[in-house]
């Protein structure tokens, strides 16, 4: 299994013979130079998407066209794009679990918000979530835009995740001492790799608080297209 950063809080998973895109931001990702973007998505099997925010959904429409494959996400938004742009879509919701081939996936709960812009205010289609990946013998939590909940006791009671993926860069997220707080109290992590974090200026720039608060977690500060071997 391999984990490669794209920068922001969108990753590129090759699991069991599937290569998934998360929340695959490019078009103005400034951690993400264009030079690179064909690298990032060759070979794609899936889209997957958290929820609509310009810097998860932006480039999902063009990218689904673009490479032929589908888009998984929330039934409501998926049922919009599939009739209204005419792409291959996978439409489920919280609790579902869908097969991506030998990979699956389940969607889970998240807090944060999920809208786009519209003329007279935002739009909200759906709400944001978070993935449970399971494949290859492991468990990957991709914790989507969130603050800690206790529904997390659940997710770790049902899907017993050992790689956390997990938001951790405050103002529009969880911090990394939330982040710990989260890994500490409701999970038990093998591994972990911070994102949403090192992008702009307002959020945080360091995992190292999260390192510190967790010691016996491999606590990975993925450097961008660099693939974390698992």
């Amino acid at each position: 299994m391999n984990i490669t950063w794209l920068g922001h809080g969108s990753f590129r998973i090759e699991i069991a013979g599937e290569v998934l895109l998360i929340d695959p931001w490019l078009t103005g990702n400034p951690m993400l130079t264009e030079d690179r973007h064909g690298a990032a998505t060759e070979g794609a099997t899936h889209l997957l998407l958290t929820h609509a925010h310009g810097d998860h959904a932006s480039d999902v429409l063009s990218l689904a066209k673009k490479l032929g494959i589908p888009l998984v996400g929330q039934f409501d938004l998926m049922s919009y794009w599939a009739d209204s742009e005419g792409i291959e879509t996978i439409g489920f919701n919280k609790g579902g679990t869908v097969a991506l081939g030998e990979v699956k996936v389940t969607m889970v709960h998240a807090v944060h918000s999920s809208s786009f812009s519209g003329g007279k205010g935002p739009w909200v289609p759906g709400s944001e979530c978070g993935f449970m990946i399971a494949g290859e013998g492991h468990t990957i939590y991709v914790s989507g835009d969130t603050d800690v909940m206790a529904d997390m006791g659940v997710f770790n009671d049902l899907h017993a995740p050992d790689i956390g993926i997990l938001c951790a860069g405050g103002h529009f997220t969880m911090d990394m001492r939330r982040a710990a707080y989260a890994c500490k109290t409701f999970f038990d992590f093998k591994t972990v790799i911070p994102c949403h974090y090192r992008t702009f200026p307002l959020l945080e720039q360091s995992a190292e608080e999260l390192v510190k608060a967790l010691p016996g977690v491999d606590v990975i500060e993925p450097e961008v297209m660099t693939p974390i071997t698992i």
